[in-house]
C-alpha cells in the first residue's frame, strides 16, 4: 500500500489582465470573457486567502454585490451558488451569467460603484510543498487531519477536485487502495456537505466524521 503524502500549499495572487468592472453590466461582460482560473480564484480560492473574512458569502462576486453595489438581492443569488455542484467551471460561468442577466433585466438602471471600489479580477498560482508527514493507515486519518494546516485541507480536500479524474478529494482517492478497510472512511467523506464551510470548520468536520467510522 502506498503511504499518503501530506502536502501543504499557498497562493501567489496576481492581476488577471482583465479590466476592472465599475458597474453590473461590466461585471457581466468581464465574467463572460475571463479565464477559468479567474472564476476558480474568486469562487474557491477565497477560502485560502487570509484577508477573506465575510462569512455570509464565500465568493467575491457576491461580496462585491453586497458591499459595493449595495444589492442584497443579487448578493443572495450569487452567494448560494455552489461551485462544486456545477458540472464544470464553464457550467458555473453560465449560471452566473444567467443570474446577472436576470438582475439587469429587473433593474431600471445599470448600478455602478464609486471610483476605487471597482471589481478587480485576480488569478493565482498554487505553490505546493511536502510537509514531511505521511499517513500509513486509514485509522490514522482523523488524528492527522485534525492537525493539518488550512493549506493542507484546501489542497487535499478542495483543490484535488480539479486534479483527480473523478473529481474526488485526495483522501478518498488514497482510501480506495484499501478496499473494504477504506470504504467506510471514503463513504464518510462523501457524506460531508462542505460547500459553505470555512477551512477551519472543514478540518473539524472531517476529523469528527472520520473519527466516527468503525
Amino acid at each position: 500500500m502506498n503511504d499518503f503524502i501530506v502536502r501543504d500549499c499557498s497562493l501567489l495572487t496576481r492581476m488577471s489582465g482583465i479590466r476592472e468592472a465599475a458597474n453590473l453590466r461590466e461585471l457581466r461582460e468581464r465574467i463572460a470573457a475571463c479565464g477559468e482560473n479567474v472564476l476558480y480564484h474568486h469562487f474557491c480560492e477565497t477560502l485560502l486567502r487570509p484577508s477573506f473574512d465575510y462569512p455570509d458569502y464565500h465568493n467575491d462576486f457576491a461580496v462585491w454585490a453586497k458591499l459595493y453595489l449595495d444589492d442584497r438581492v443579487l448578493a443572495e443569488r450569487l452567494g448560494i451558488l455552489d461551485p462544486y455542484s456545477a458540472g464544470s467551471l464553464e457550467d458555473l460561468r453560465g449560471t452566473i451569467l444567467d443570474i446577472l442577466d436576470e438582475r439587469l433585466s429587473e433593474l431600471p438602471m445599470n448600478p455602478a460603484v464609486s471610483k476605487g471600489n471597482e471589481f478587480f479580477f485576480l488569478e493565482a498560482t498554487t505553490v505546493v510543498f511536502e510537509t514531511g508527514d505521511t499517513i500509513q493507515d486509514p485509522s490514522q486519518l482523523p488524528a492527522k487531519i485534525a492537525n493539518m494546516t488550512n493549506g493542507s485541507i484546501f489542497y487535499h480536500f478542495i483543490d484535488a477536485r480539479r486534479r483527480t479524474p473523478d473529481r474526488l478529494d485526495d483522501f478518498s482517492e488514497w482510501l480506495f487502495q484499501f478496499g473494504n478497510d477504506g470504504a467506510g472512511y471514503a463513504g464518510a467523506l462523501s457524506s460531508i456537505d462542505f460547500s459553505f464551510l470555512t477551512l477551519s470548520e472543514m478540518r473539524k468536520v472531517l476529523a469528527e466524521c472520520l473519527g466516527g467510522v468503525g
